[in-house]
């Protein structure tokens, strides 16, 4: 009986479960050494981010198929087992509209702090997760302060442009953002409060069934955008955490410095170089660009863990081309200390037009006028790795000499390894894994992706 289970999937035909290949002797010159007796960091999940347009687009469906979707994306065993996601903290890019949850000038003690817009959207698309999947992990970071908390008075940074399809946002000369600067009004009351808006948001959840156990104080802290944002410095930051940090603490709510979108990490460092802020953060949050300061992060602090934060999320073609583009950054990201894998929206209209006239691809594309939904090439490839990687599990390092490299490798907690590689040649090819004193030698169809688990050595 063939114990070694192996999926394939191609452009044209996802999922295919074929005949794994035999476990010999090592018996030929291994083409790829799977580094079995020296695994390395523990992975803590895989996951996408709970968006308003999400939930919106799945509401265009019938209960059976949104149910279908919902027990694929979460349900263990059954599809991508999806069990560590993001959250957005009021409105981000695929909102439904900008808001937040106190838009009362100077209300310094949130009297008018409400959660009622999540209520429709975002506080239903994660109940029916938990419904799949009850042991479900979040993580929340917000994408601009209040209005009245930031000097430009306006949730964006910048104005519109061309490529982003010109959406208005009514925001004035005068009021755009500037990288390397602190929108945020870095004085006392207003760092109190916001420090204070993260816990009423961490309770107001928590009173609903839904448990946060981290934040980050900032997505994308260098880039204005139409959309809504705001930077941030080093300084700034390190600023925020002191009345951050105690507010996280006394809730038992992590905090991870990010999400870091330059690849530069002297932005993460220098906040990191002050040891008050430092003892309040117990990890790292990285995305887009962060992919070229990853590595240094890692070998900098190797005591933080890393979170790939948001995978680069295309143009709204969800095409195999992208997903290949997929498979890059995530070899990129394990390869260098990442101890998890966020992709970003779950569910958009076809063509992924966001608000603010942003496109991006999705896990699963929705046709308006049919109210069909299909799984998309990304899907695919994020289930290969996250169907099979236990949470637990930990990284191995592969090494070819000759040549080939281009495969991830896991080991899971009851010993099973799962390695992971693409074919990117347009004929098959046969490649020699060696694991420990075991040999797997598979013949991988053109194009491809394949999934192969190994059972634990006797």
């Amino acid at each position: 009986m063939n114990q070694v289970r192996w999926v394939v999937t191609t452009e044209e035909s996802p999922w295919q479960a074929l005949d794994g290949p035999d476990v010999t002797g090592v018996a030929v010159m291994p083409d790829v050494f799977v580094g079995v007796d020296d695994p390395k960091q523990v992975i803590e999940g895989f996951g996408a981010s709970f968006n308003e347009l999400g939930w919106t687009s799945l509401g265009l469906l019938d209960d059976g198929q949104r149910a279908e979707i919902l027990r694929e994306f979460f349900s263990p065993g059954v599809g991508a087992g999806l069990s560590l996601c993001r959250m957005p903290v009021g409105a981000n890019d695929f909102s439904r509209d900008w808001y937040s949850y106190d838009e009362v000038a100077g209300d310094f003690d949130l009297e008018h702090f409400d959660i009622a817009n999540d209520l429709e959207t975002l506080v239903p698309f994660i109940r029916a997760a938990q419904t799949e999947q009850p042991d479900l992990r979040l993580w929340a970071s917000p994408w601009s302060p209040p209005t009245w908390m930031k000097r430009n008075g306006h949730y964006a940074g910048a104005l519109p442009h061309q490529f982003m399809g010109g959406v208005e946002n009514g925001l004035q000369p005068e009021q755009v953002g500037e990288e390397g600067t602190d929108m945020f009004i870095l004085e006392e009351p207003y760092l109190r409060a916001y420090a204070r808006y993260f816990g009423r948001f961490i309770d107001a959840y928590r009173e609903l069934g839904i448990p946060i156990g981290m934040v980050m104080p900032q997505n994308e802290f260098n880039s204005p955008q139409i959309f809504p944002s705001c930077t941030w410095t080093p300084e700034g930051f390190i600023q925020l955490l002191r009345h951050l940090g105690p507010e996280m603490q006394q809730r038992d709510v992590e905090i991870f410095l990010g999400t870091l979108e330059r690849g530069d990490d002297r932005l993460l460092g220098d906040v990191l170089a002050d040891p008050d802020a430092a003892g309040h953060v117990s990890g790292l949050g990285v995305q887009w660009e962060g992919k070229r300061a990853v590595t240094a992060l890692h070998r900098l602090h190797p005591d933080l863990r890393i979170y790939q934060t948001e995978q680069e999320c295309g143009d709204g073609k969800n095409d195999w081309r992208h997903a290949r583009h997929a498979w890059r950054l995530m070899r990129q990201f394990f390869g260098s200390g990442a101890t998890a894998y966020m992709y970003w929206n779950f569910s958009l209209l076809e063509g992924g037009r966001s608000r603010w006239g942003w496109t991006q691809n999705s896990l699963v594309v929705v046709d308006r006028d049919s109210a069909t939904f299909a799984y998309t090439h990304e899907y695919q490839l994020l289930k290969h790795v996250s169907a099979f990687v236990q949470t637990g599990a930990r990284y191995i390092e592969t090494l070819s000499y000759s040549g080939y490299d281009n495969q991830l490798a896991f080991v899971n907690p009851d010993g099973s390894i799962v390695i992971v590689i693409q074919n990117d040649m347009a004929s098959e090819m046969t490649v020699n894994l060696m694991l420990g004193d075991r040999m797997i030698s598979p013949t991988l169809p053109a194009d491809s992706f394949s999934t192969l688990v190994i059972p634990a050595a006797a």
